[in-house]
């Protein structure tokens, strides 16, 4: 059997814009549904988890803290979907520190796979600014939003890593700009099933 962890941050974990609870079916679920008994799909998603600055809620919200210790076995895929969060206005994050949080994510995910998927982070919608999540995001980060992505793809190359880009064929959902919705979702498990099959 093939293993696949998912670590990534709330559209990993399957959050639901519409009311804030987790969807029973997410990416990941349908994405172990597509692969079958040949695969386990391992999900390690959490809600507002940054990937690259140390998270003020802590321990478990702070990939570059949590994410080491989570790889008690080696795994052959390892989906590392994380950087949202890091485009907080309070982090005021810029390209050194993406670069550089991501460089030692990859490092620690080499160490017990060859195959390591990059999905970059979603390109916020400006509805996120008249949302919820307007305490947490402003124009800063929709515009970051747009070009971090540039990162993930430099070091895929970099670092001989796939990369997996949700934002060519889908986009966050009305309600938060931020979330993905459940037809968004099924996109995203199908189209990266196609791909994972196609790699392994």
């Amino acid at each position: 059997m093939k293993k696949i962890l998912c670590y990534g941050d709330s559209n990993t974990y399957g959050f639901n814009p519409l009311d804030g609870s987790r969807y029973d079916v997410r990416w990941t679920t349908i994405l172990q549904k597509n692969l079958g008994a040949e695969y386990e799909v391992i999900e390690e998603g959490g809600c507002d988890r940054t990937g690259f600055v140390s998270n003020l809620k802590g321990f478990a919200f702070s990939a570059q803290e949590h994410f080491p210790t989570i790889l008690y076995e080696n795994v052959d895929i390892l989906i590392l979907a994380i950087g949202t969060n890091d485009l907080q206005f309070q982090y005021d994050i810029n390209d050194e520190t993406v670069e550089n949080g991501l460089k030692r994510l990859i490092s620690i995910a080499k160490t017990k796979t060859d195959t390591v998927i990059l999905i970059p982070p979603v390109v916020l919608d400006n509805n996120i600014l008249d949302g919820y999540f307007r305490c947490q995001f402003d124009e800063t980060s929709v515009a970051k939003s747009k070009n971090v992505g540039k990162i993930y793809k430099k070091l895929a190359l970099e670092f001989d890593c796939k990369i997996f880009d949700i934002n060519e064929f889908a986009k966050p959902s009305d309600i938060d700009g931020l979330h993905y919705d459940i037809t968004s979702h099924n996109i995203i498990a199908n189209k990266l099933c196609e791909y994972i099959l196609k790699i392994s």
